[in-house]
């Protein structure tokens, strides 16, 4: 499993025990063994309030029906009330202040064990003072089931004078019933209990569910022919408004009355409509629906009202499962789980992160078991089940640098495993998003979350398709709280493009065009400035952030690419977060820009730390004329996964890293290897890098030939500031070559004929060479060519010097 359960409440362990402490006088009989197992046979749980406290029911020796009342908190059980009757007791509720009882319940009499549940001609609602005992009051006496519940301040109060009780009717309708007391010495008494105010708020519904935890009743109702999701929400003050409505694209004609969160009967009959709603602080608010099962599938919807649109899944099943899967259970975690042993028909959630089994009575607290998850993730086989685990410990445990490194570890070692995704891409995206998401509302909307753009094909036998829903509509303005944070949700899709999450499509392409104009003049100065103004900031970030002692020895070199990305970066996330987030300043937004990519470079720079850690290399600077180990050939390995990761989602990556890679390119791969990673863009050339090259390796034939094959993969004109370190022939007919190709290719753009047998030179008896050095001279003449140190003389000399080396002479 991959939930850590606890048992909240077990009646053996929590109920038993003070069973067995009663007195005669309860009429709970001998307290022997036998009667005990009896009593606890008959017990049921039939509410769970919002404070967590447990009301149940049980049969006494003489057949009576006793309430009783579990304390979360204190873990104490005590005694409400006593039918001197064996009564089926169908809805139960007691107020905050232990001072009023609601109960319904069937009458049907009889002296054997009564069934679990058995239609009759009448129900009856009670309302009980129970501080003391005293008055009953009859509220219902109808031929149809009733449910009860109190009303609960949000926030723990001071007495109240006056209480709320819900009766919930299975005619389809909701009321209201206001109930003042008064005390009078030691008594709680009801202040006129013949004249208690009602008021019907709700009428004609279909299916409804309580949010016991945040005080809130989801409705469904026809309007114009339409099934439409309302929300009423009831306040400490008493009050209650309709707040939203919202649009559904599902039939729910001809059904009966379905009620969640509200039924606490014993029958594990599957209902004929599965239908959820899940909210969060965040403002999120989605309804789940599942489908009647078809042979061989299961179908489900999850529609997001809050971001404006659903998603179905068609889940294939195997003829086994067929035969096991009755019904889907949609459970108030937070998260996705499965809970085995459970029957789905069995279990509801009426406090979130709680499970109550109504087969058995025991309930449960949930959460995800982070050791379980990793292990799933070390043990899993199918991309599908490593992308959820993934998504499961990066986006709803959230990270955790214990966390990280362990996850850091299975990437490390699973690289090549995963085909249908990047694991690095993932971790970074995943994590990135955890970290920055609490920073402004509605950010979580406007983020990346994961690297993939659909992963319908990734996971077998799984079919999701995107549906666009109506908005729902919100009837009272300037709300604050989840419902305020619902109405800014709404406003940003409302306005928004089609896809709201950053992705790299323009940065990208922004990019590459930069790249190409690196050497034009036409270049927007203030652009510029303010682009590698971003990557500044950026990079003192990242030097505050890392005051720690490091293991990876990167270079600080200044990688013009990864300066300009890095820059680029932030500037492209400012102007999509300030089109989303207008009511947000642009302070806000700027230091949001800033420190998500100095984030992204940090979780990079840790991928490092774990990696080189784990490998145990050293933190002293390479040197490149050594041989590498095996560990460093593994660390080069990751880095190439690295590199590649951030290549396609355009992501920059730490100053010196690309000098880094290079470095142990150079220690662990074949000379003829390492070019052919520079040519298909595995390695990145630098200054540095190319620097350390020149000077680290000695000048032997094989590394004359590598260092020349490197500098001819540079850009020019880096290239040739780069080879002017170089003192050895090799560079200088390479820097030769290059003066005469480029000078030629001028001449021939230029389509301009020289006078050059006027301008012969007799120094040079050899006629080809004496042509081409006075054309190069007289392009120089008219200005064509600007290169430091580079001319016909120089070339003229090369040229006659290599040809007398070449002969011997």
């Amino acid at each position: 499993m991959l939930l850590r359960v606890g048992a909240a409440f077990d009646p053996r362990r929590d109920v038993a025990p003070w069973l067995s402490e009663q007195t005669p006088a309860a009429e709970l009989g001998d307290c022997n063994a036998d009667t005990l197992s009896k009593n606890l046979e008959t017990l049921h749980i039939v509410n769970v309030e919002r404070n967590g406290n447990i009301v149940y029911t049980w049969k006494g020796n003489q057949r009576h029906t006793h309430i009783g009342l579990y304390d979360l908190s204190s873990r104490k059980n005590e005694h409400l009330y006593t039918f001197e009757k064996d009564l089926h007791v169908t809805s139960c509720s007691v107020n905050n202040e232990k001072t009023l009882l609601a109960a319904s319940f069937l009458q049907s009499i009889k002296e054997e064990r009564v069934p679990l549940f058995q239609p009759v001609s009448k129900s009856l609602t009670l309302l009980i003072e129970i501080n003391p005992v005293n008055n009953v009051t009859v509220l219902k006496a109808v031929d149809s089931c009733v449910r009860v519940q109190f009303l609960y301040p949000v926030a723990e109060t001071n007495t109240c004078s006056e209480n709320c009780l819900l009766l919930i009717s299975e005619d389809k309708y909701v009321e209201k019933v206001d109930i003042r007391v008064v005390k009078g010495g030691h008594k709680v008494v009801i202040e006129s209990s013949n004249d208690l105010r009602r008021e019907k708020i709700v009428d004609d519904l279909i299916w409804a569910q309580w949010d016991m935890l945040e005080q809130r009743l989801f409705y469904i109702v026809l309007k114009e022919s339409r099934e439409t999701l309302n929300c009423i929400q009831f306040y400490p003050d008493k009050n209650f408004k309709l707040i939203l409505e919202a649009p559904l694209d599902i039939s729910l004609a001809d059904i009966e009355l379905i009620l969640v969160n509200l039924d606490y009967d014993q029958e594990m009959i599957p209902k004929p409509l599965n239908l959820q709603v899940f909210t969060n602080e965040t403002g999120c608010l989605c309804i789940c629906y599942s489908f009647a099962l078809s042979p061989g599938e299961l179908s489900y919807s999850v529609s997001f009202l809050h971001k404006g649109y659903s998603k179905m899944y068609t889940v294939a099943l195997e003829r086994t499962d067929s035969l096991e899967v009755k019904d889907l259970a949609f459970l108030n975690l937070g998260e996705d789980a499965e809970i085995n042993g459970l029957h789905s028909s069995s279990i509801l959630s009426p406090l979130k992160s709680m499970v109550l089994d109504r087969s058995t009575g025991r309930m449960f607290t949930l959460e995800i078991s982070k050791p379980a998850v990793l292990q799933f993730l070390w043990n899993s086989k199918l991309d599908s089940e490593r992308l959820a685990a993934l998504h499961c410990v990066l986006l709803h445990i959230g990270s955790t640098v214990d966390l990280e490194t362990q996850v850091i570890q299975w990437i490390s070692d699973n690289m090549s495993a995963c085909l249908a995704f990047d694991p690095i891409q993932e971790f970074i995206v995943g994590s990135l998003y955890w970290r920055m998401c609490p920073e402004a509302i509605n950010l979580d909307k406007l983020l990346p979350y994961t690297s993939l753009q659909c992963w319908n094909e990734l996971v077998p036998g799984i079919i999701c398709k995107t549906h666009i829903i109506s908005l729902p509509v919100l009837k009272v303005q300037n709300c604050k709280g989840f419902w305020g944070k619902l109405s800014s949700s709404l406003e940003c899709v409302k306005y928004a493009e089609p896809c709201l999450h950053f992705n790299s499509k323009v940065l990208r392409k922004e990019w590459d065009k930069l790249l190409s104009d690196e050497r034009t003049e036409e270049r927007m100065a203030t652009y510029m400035k303010n682009i590698f103004e971003n990557a500044k900031q950026v990079l003192h970030n990242l030097n505050t952030w890392n005051t720690e002692e490091k293991r990876v020895p990167f270079f600080q070199d200044d990688d013009y690419q990864q300066q300009l990305l890095t820059g680029l970066m932030v500037a492209q996330l400012k102007e999509h977060l300030v089109r989303h987030l207008q009511y947000v300043g642009k302070k806000k937004i700027d230091q949001i820009a800033v420190d998500y990519v100095s984030k992204l470079l940090d979780l990079i720079c840790w991928i490092m730390e774990s990696v080189w850690k784990k490998y145990s290399l050293s933190s002293w600077v390479l040197a490149f004329g050594q041989q590498g180990s095996s560990d460093e050939t593994a660390v080069f390995r990751i880095m190439c996964q690295i590199l590649q990761a951030a290549k396609g989602m355009c992501l920059p990556l730490p100053p010196g890293f690309c000098t880094l890679h290079i470095g142990l390119g150079v220690r662990c791969l074949p000379s003829h290897t390492f070019l052919h990673y520079i040519d298909h863009g595995v390695l990145h050339l630098t200054d540095m890098c190319v620097l350390k090259l020149l000077k680290e390796l000695d000048d032997t034939e094989k590394n004359t030939k590598l260092k020349l094959s490197v500098l001819t993969r540079l850009p020019k004109a880096i290239g040739h500031k780069v080879g002017q370190q170089w003192n050895h022939s090799a560079s200088s007919n390479n820097t030769a070559r290059n003066y005469v190709k480029l000078l030629l290719e001028k001449l021939r753009n230029k389509k301009h004929k020289l006078r050059v047998m006027d301008r012969l030179s007799a120094e040079t008896e050899f006629l080809p060479l004496r042509y081409l050095v006075n054309m190069l001279a007289e392009a120089e003449h008219q200005g064509w060519m600007e290169q430091n140190n580079v001319n016909a003389r120089f070339v003229e000399e090369l040229a006659l010097k290599h040809t007398t080396v070449l002969l011997g002479l």
